[in-house]
């Protein structure tokens, strides 16, 4: 996708989910910004590690949870739909594959085929625009 098909990408989602108002943190209206953009310039690993932190600044606002809350916890105590909470988790796990590198020296895989690592990034990043937006949405102002 081009940059311009990347920021349609995103206003489809917006016209598709925002079904009202919603009022946001001034922190996650910010980091949603920096995700957007992120993804808009097709920096991929960046939308989705950064879209994932609002998810969980959305959800810690939302929940009254302090710092001490793992985004696990606010996953499964959040009030939202049933079936966005297993796309939640789904996108926290692979997260975890990318922040918390087991062993950064077993790198065999990432050289001899980084397109197959771009592509799911690529396919990842448009999953975490429609999940952070379907949580920032969730509980919409009619």
């Amino acid at each position: 996708m081009t940059e311009d098909e990347r920021w349609d990408y995103l206003v489809q989602l917006d016209d598709e989910l925002l079904l009202g108002g919603v009022i946001l943190s001034e922190w996650c209206s910010f980091i949603t910004k920096e995700a957007d953009t992120a993804f808009a310039k097709g920096a991929n690993l960046a939308a989705l590690l950064t879209a994932v932190a609002a998810i969980e600044t959305h959800l810690r606002a939302e929940s009254g949870q302090r710092a001490k809350a793992r985004l696990v916890d606010l996953i499964d105590g959040a009030d939202i739909e049933a079936d966005l909470r297993p796309d939640l988790h789904r996108l926290r796990l692979y997260r975890n594959r990318w922040v918390h590198i087991d062993d950064p020296w077993d790198d065999a895989d990432i050289l001899a085929s980084p397109e197959t690592h771009e592509q799911e990034l690529a396919s990842m990043a448009e999953f975490a625009m429609r999940a952070m937006r379907r949580v920032l949405y969730s509980s919409p102002w009619v």
